[in-house]
């Protein structure tokens, strides 16, 4: 492990996020999308990136957008609408660390956190490992939760 110590901020998605989002969802999304015989058009991209823009964070690592976290707080859970990382980035804890954030405020508030994730997406490994279990699926995703304070991997890991 090396000493470099990213700063990870989650911010408000502005307007001028946009652009930048939609290829986010573009590159990360479209090869899931058809796996599970979903629309993966640049029109529904569009749709599902707008849908609940008031809850997109967008997750800047040194200064530079790296990911999207978009999730809202309900009377009974937090819900995970979308989350997604630049592909050149996965794999580099910035995911796990953007994520860890909303757990702690998930936490605080003693509330479980829900979120669905596409069969085949290899991003189900990671919120395994913060502790999220497969509360139910469909045809086409598995829909996790995690309760409040669960055990997850160590803050070393």
């Amino acid at each position: 492990m090396s000493d470099y110590d990213p700063t990870i901020i989650l911010r408000p998605a502005l307007a001028d996020d946009e652009p930048f989002l939609f290829e986010l969802r573009k590159a990360t999304m479209t090869e899931h999308l058809a796996h599970v015989g979903e629309a993966a058009d640049d029109a529904e991209h569009r749709a599902r990136l707008l849908h609940r823009y008031d809850a997109a964070r967008v997750i800047s690592v040194d200064g530079m957008r790296a990911g999207l976290l978009k999730a809202h707080r309900t009377d009974t859970e937090w819900v995970v609408v979308q989350f997604q990382i630049t592909p050149a980035l996965q794999g580099r804890g910035i995911g796990k660390s953007a994520l860890r954030t909303l757990l702690r405020a998930a936490d605080a508030d003693a509330l479980p956190v829900a979120l669905r994730v596409l069969k085949g997406n290899r991003a189900r490994r990671l919120y395994e490992r913060l502790g999220f279990k497969i509360a139910g699926e469909d045809e086409r995703q598995f829909h996790m939760r995690r309760a409040p304070g669960a055990s997850a991997e160590t803050e070393a890991e």
